[in-house]
């Protein structure tokens, strides 16, 4: 069968990331500043009903396999348990994972568990409740750690945590981070900081790189690279610690970007399609869905945005220009 979310490069769209809000409970640093951003309008918002039209239109119709919820902070969306609930009813069912800070999950874990979530990315940066506050402007180090034992709780396992180190801030805590995560079973992911901030303040020579990261952790731990043939499409590098079986993972977005596999495509909280977190275009379904199209017109539409997919992000390209949304607005 043709691939239908294929794209001129021969690479497959079958991860959809799907924001379900631009709005967040904290403000970390590299991605918005400390007022806040000015939050999308309800009704430019897609509806429950329209978000679980679109994702059963690309597990169905289209061939996504994985469904990520992001935001913004997805905990915040009202109605969540029953979307998830409503894209694990699917068949053939899609695997489901969500992104979240983990403010409020330990509450709310066993409800997503309930409606059929598989797994949560929780992000820590830091284990310093001064440093946390410094970095997302909020005193909640205590409920992101509480969330993440409550998912664990719950069976949303493996529980993935993803960490981005700031230069003079907590660029020293890799060891401490890998360590803390190892001893509660979660599986550590490092992130290089990418430049999609509301400020757009992103500097290259501040950036933490990947051989940065690798060498903080060797300092601690001994490292071997996993097998580079069962990486895939996987964003993270992985290395055995210690001899394994832990594993941490390093995501070099900027140093050691990996767009040739990328199987991901984005659907904002507004019901734009976006081919990658920098693009500069974007397709708009929500416009088809309010005026009535048909579910072939919708995945149409869906198909052609897809094939126009660019080879990469071009962060590294000297024309390259940071894409008008912030993370918060675009889905992680």
């Amino acid at each position: 069968m043709t691939p239908m979310l294929a794209d001129s490069y021969g690479r497959v769209a079958t991860d959809l990331r799907v924001s379900l809000t631009d709005r967040c409970n904290l403000r970390c640093s590299y991605c918005m500043p400390p007022e806040g951003l000015e939050w999308l309008p309800k009704p430019e918002l897609l509806t429950d009903d329209e978000l679980n039209r679109l994702i059963r239109i690309g597990v169905t119709i289209l061939g996504i396999e994985e469904v990520r919820f992001t935001g913004g902070e997805p905990l915040l969306r009202r109605g969540l348990p029953g979307i998830i609930a409503a894209a694990t009813a699917l068949r053939p069912r899609p695997r489901t994972a969500l992104t979240t800070n983990g403010i409020g999950l330990h509450r709310t874990a066993p409800a997503l568990a309930e409606a059929g979530l598989d797994r949560v990315n929780v992000s820590l940066d830091t284990l310093r409740p001064d440093v946390f506050e410094k970095l997302a402007r909020r005193r909640r180090l205590d409920d992101v750690l509480e969330g993440m034992a409550g998912a664990a709780a719950a069976g949303l396992t493996p529980v993935k945590v993803n960490a981005v180190l700031m230069r003079d801030i907590n660029d020293d805590e890799a060891p401490e981070l890998l360590r803390y995560c190892m001893e509660h079973g979660y599986q550590l992911r490092f992130i290089e900081q990418m430049p999609l901030d509301a400020q757009h303040g992103w500097r290259r020579d501040t950036m933490i790189t990947a051989d940065e990261i690798l060498d903080r952790l060797s300092a601690s731990f001994s490292l071997e690279a996993a097998d580079a043939s069962t990486r895939g499409s996987a964003p993270a590098e992985l290395f055995y610690v210690d001899g394994g079986p832990a594993t941490v993972g390093v995501i070099g977005s900027v140093t050691r970007p990996f767009c040739g596999a990328c199987d991901r495509v984005r659907l904002t909280a507004d019901g734009q399609i976006r081919n990658c977190l920098f693009a500069r275009e974007e397709s708009d379904l929500r416009s088809l869905l309010r005026d009535g199209a048909t579910d072939d017109e919708i995945a149409d539409r869906w198909t052609a945005a897809v094939a126009t997919k660019l080879p990469g992000h071009g962060i590294n390209d000297p024309t390259f220009l940071q894409p008008a949304r912030p993370m918060s607005a675009i889905g992680g």
